[in-house]
């Protein structure tokens, strides 16, 4: 079996992507070039075929007028008729009154047909003196005409033209034109499908040359924090390292010292071994959160019943160094995450508010809870921070006060390890002061 390794699938997708940049360049440039096509080859269609008809018009007007004159001078309908020259064979010529009656239609019977008013042509030569209507239904025969209509005095003459051979043979289009636009579009459609080729390999390079640079930013910014954090680390490790081994060579020295006082070397030394342990743990969890998020494993986690036990943890810590923990939690709140990192979200918080706050109360509240995510509030009601402070909670050894961050024991990581495990989780955490004094913290977690 053949495994294809994960950076292998990514440049695969993006071969794939990149590819489809000249498609999806040619396909536009080709739609806009057809379409303008079309819309031209509608265009001069309707309009040769416009002007065909009106030609046609013209000349049934004048067939129409003949007929109007003959009639005015005296002449009987046939005879007008039959003295007029007709450009078509078979046309039907139909004298009308102004009422819509028809008076005379020279093949068909005009006491068997109803009123002409309602024509679109007749009604039009009523109102202008002259219309036409183009491939209508006769209800005399069914057949097809092209039809004329001019008003004189009294009358309407109308002449109609049956769609014959001959009369398709007129108003059809001259595709010639056409024919010879559809092939330079054609040429125009193929020099588009070359130069989009071209353009869109000019855009995959720019879009590698900005993936690059983009991929090489990141590394440097990775490097610059790595090179950051392990030079924070080293600075911490220093006290600590060398208290205790101040400490060690004070004992191992030979020097007459009390029990009294070799107890308190050792103790100094136990208080700082447990710091860098502290400080281990917590460069390892935040380290894994960052680079190994995909391998820390998820269950169902009530945070009522961890928030429970958080509360019951800090009843061990002495009464004058606790604040009193208030949950104000209305509903049950169940998040498919990692019970280790929530409960350091809300462990880290309280420790932090109880070590620096200077307050008396702490209050976690639910203040929105759905099916997508929660929104919490962890407040304190102590002095707070000061606003130019704020920004920088989160970033890893960031000390308010470094001399009090340090003889409480802090690594200067617990609000660092938060955001991570806020995010961890798919929320985001804000820091802000409360009005009426202390730190709040509000943050949402993804169910």
């Amino acid at each position: 079996m053949v495994h294809v390794s994960s950076q292998e699938q990514v440049l695969d997708m993006d071969s794939r992507i990149n590819l489809s940049y000249h498609k999806r360049l040619f396909a536009l440039l080709l739609s806009f070039i057809w379409i303008i096509v079309l819309c031209f080859m509608t265009f001069q269609y309707v309009r040769e075929k416009d002007v065909k008809s009106d030609k046609i018009n013209t000349q049934l007007q004048l067939c129409n007028n003949n007929i109007i004159r003959a009639i005015e001078e005296g002449h009987s309908y046939i005879t007008g008729i039959s003295a007029c020259y007709f450009p078509f064979d078979d046309i039907r010529v139909t004298i009308i009154g102004t009422d819509g009656e028809v008076v005379y239609d020279n093949m068909y019977d005009a006491n068997t047909m109803d009123n002409h008013l309602s024509r679109p042509e007749v009604r039009s030569a009523s109102a202008t003196g002259t219309g036409y209507h183009i491939r209508r239904q006769s209800s005399s025969d069914g057949k097809q005409y092209f039809y004329s209509a001019t008003k004189g005095r009294g009358i309407i003459v109308r002449c109609a033209v049956p769609y014959s051979s001959s009369l398709k043979d007129v108003l059809k289009a001259d595709w010639t034109f056409l024919w010879v636009l559809i092939v330079i579009s054609i040429f125009v459609s193929l020099a588009g499908y070359f130069s989009s080729l071209r353009l869109g390999k000019t855009i995959e390079r720019l879009n590698q040359y900005r993936e690059q640079e983009n991929a090489l930013k990141e590394e440097k910014e990775k490097s610059r924090i790595k090179r950051q954090l392990t030079n924070n680390i080293n600075h911490e490790l220093k006290t600590p390292v060398a208290s205790i081994q101040v400490c060690l060579e004070t004992l191992l020295s030979g020097i007459s010292l009390t029990e009294e006082k070799r107890q308190e070397l050792i103790e100094r030394c136990y208080t700082h071994n447990e710091r860098l342990r502290h400080l281990l743990d917590d460069v390892s969890l935040i380290t894994r959160l960052e680079d190994g998020s995909n391998s820390i494993e998820r269950e169902l986690v009530v945070i009522n019943e961890l928030l429970d036990e958080i509360k019951e943890e800090f009843t061990c810590i002495p009464e004058e160094d606790r604040m009193h923990l208030v949950i104000d939690f209305n509903e049950k709140v169940v998040i498919n995450g990692n019970l280790s990192l929530l409960g350091s979200i809300f462990r880290n918080l309280t420790i932090n508010s109880m070590s620096y706050s200077e307050g008396h109360t702490i209050h976690i509240a639910l203040v929105e809870n759905n099916l997508k995510y929660c929104r919490i509030i962890f407040e304190d009601d102590g002095v707070g921070v000061d606003e130019k402070n704020l920004t920088r909670l989160f970033e890893r050894f960031y000390r308010v006060d470094k001399g009090r961050s340090r003889s409480n024991g802090g690594t200067g990581l617990g609000l660092a390890i938060v955001k991570h495990a806020v995010m961890f989780h798919g929320g985001s955490i804000t820091a802000s002061n409360r009005q009426d004094g202390g730190l709040r913290f509000e943050f949402t977690l993804q169910k």
